[in-house]
């Protein structure tokens, strides 16, 4: 391994992929990964990735959600700006980032205070070092992060990673516990796609084959079409709350509501993924992660597909402009848990499993364990995936694609060989 950086120097490798250190938009200190045909910007405020995009002709299209109320006047958030939004990771949300020890609203659990989807998705990550590998010719980044409460010694390191010819943004989150009792604990990948790739038309395609609405009491109640705490088979025939279905597959337009739907990863399935795609675009983006059926030991398996389809049904700011106003964010959330719903530590605790999966994993004391996943955004061609994806399968450096006009075959590590190579470099 060659070309490691701890300073932020750019380094290239052989096969072209890319490392830098940028500052971007409001001041924010960002990592830049990218090869070619795609580019990855990896903020230090709470991971946030407010740009992953796709080469296209001389231009370049972003996946990623830009929320017309993030800050960028480089003010830290305070009480003053507490009254507009509320929460400090709705200062800085973008796009996609990773969430743990919790997913889903803020509170004190145990005697421990823990913000929105976890320190993980709040907190400034310590760049540690990057650069580019001479063996598989990767840009790659790693950054920490220690818990702030000594109630739940936990330490976080985060892998992030671009391979040479591959439309893949490759990351890992190590979780280690640093007690002396066991730590129980929810996690996610907070995958926020937004305009321009978003539009109305897409198609919404997940590993899951069974789904629910969350039960009444959590933050959609006042919000949702859906009828809550209702399981249904297919994303085709999502039950309304005044009778009848909706097919939650198309992507509309604004609805003027926000709906949350839950979907359970078969047990057998050696890989869970999720997925979005444009036709008019000619462009899918995938996620994919190891499923329980190809899981190590020491990995942290996510066993659900979450949609968060927000359309414009919250009417209070920051997503209006002023409370009781028009909502104006348009986004889609194709995210992926361990969790019960997007309820947070303390309801997944409570409820330990929801669907017939655990929604809570355990980080053993003086131990660690990993979360890996992937995110693939990139062109398809011929129409082939125009009706959504049925099936995803990895292995020997290919991820494909299946659609019911054929499959496509993405250039991908499915297994994460090269991932977890470069998680144990030295200088990391």
């Amino acid at each position: 391994m060659a070309a490691l950086s701890t300073n932020g120097e750019k380094t290239v490798s052989e096969g072209g992929a890319e490392f830098s250190r940028v500052t971007e938009l409001g001041g924010r200190e960002a990592t830049l990964l990218e090869n070619g045909t795609l580019r990855v910007m990896i903020d230090d405020q709470g991971g946030m990735i407010p740009e992953l995009s796709a080469a296209r002709g001389k231009s370049r299209v972003n996946a990623h959600w830009l929320p017309w109320f993030r800050s960028n006047s480089g003010r830290p958030f305070g009480a003053a700006e507490a009254r507009f939004w509320k929460a400090g990771l709705l200062y800085d949300i973008a796009g996609n980032f990773p969430c743990a020890p919790s997913f889903g609203p803020g509170g004190r659990d145990g005697g421990v205070d823990i913000p929105v989807h976890g320190w993980t998705a709040n907190r400034l990550w310590r760049f540690a070092a990057g650069g580019t590998d001479r063996e598989s010719g990767a840009a790659f980044a790693v950054s920490r992060m220690e818990s702030p409460e000594g109630g739940m010694p936990l330490s976080f390191k985060k892998t992030d990673a671009v391979m040479p010819g591959e439309n893949v943004h490759y990351a890992s989150l190590e979780i280690t516990n640093r007690g002396k009792i066991d730590l129980e604990i929810c996690c996610g990948w907070h995958n926020t796609l937004g305009a321009p790739f978003l539009q109305p038309g897409c198609r919404i395609s997940a590993a899951a084959g069974r789904w629910s609405t969350p039960p009444k009491g959590g933050e959609f109640d006042d919000t949702t079409r859906l009828a809550l705490d209702a399981e249904f088979a297919s994303l085709a025939e999502a039950p309304l709350a005044g009778g009848g279905t909706a097919d939650l597959s198309r992507v509309p337009g604004p609805t003027g509501y926000t709906d949350f739907a839950c979907g359970v990863i078969p047990e057998k399935a050696p890989l869970g993924w999720s997925a979005l795609v444009n036709p008019a675009l000619g462009l899918a983006y995938v996620c994919f992660f190891p499923g329980k059926a190809a899981a190590a030991q020491d990995d942290i398996v996510l066993r659900f597909n979450d949609l968060w389809m927000q359309y414009g049904g919250r009417h209070f700011t920051p997503w209006a402009p002023h409370e009781g106003g028009t909502d104006l964010a348009y986004c889609l959330g194709t995210e992926n848990a361990l969790a019960a719903f997007a309820y947070g530590l303390d309801y997944s605790r409570e409820k330990k499993e929801i669907l017939g999966a655990p929604a809570v994993t355990v980080i053993p004391a003086g131990k660690k364990r990993t979360l890996r996943y992937g995110t693939l955004f990139a062109p398809y061609g011929d129409k082939i995936l125009d009706g959504g994806i049925t099936a995803v399968e990895g292995g020997g450096g290919i991820l494909a694609c299946g659609g019911k006009n054929g499959t496509v075959r993405f250039g991908a590590d499915g297994e994460f060989r090269v991932l977890k190579r470069l998680e144990g470099h030295p200088g990391a």
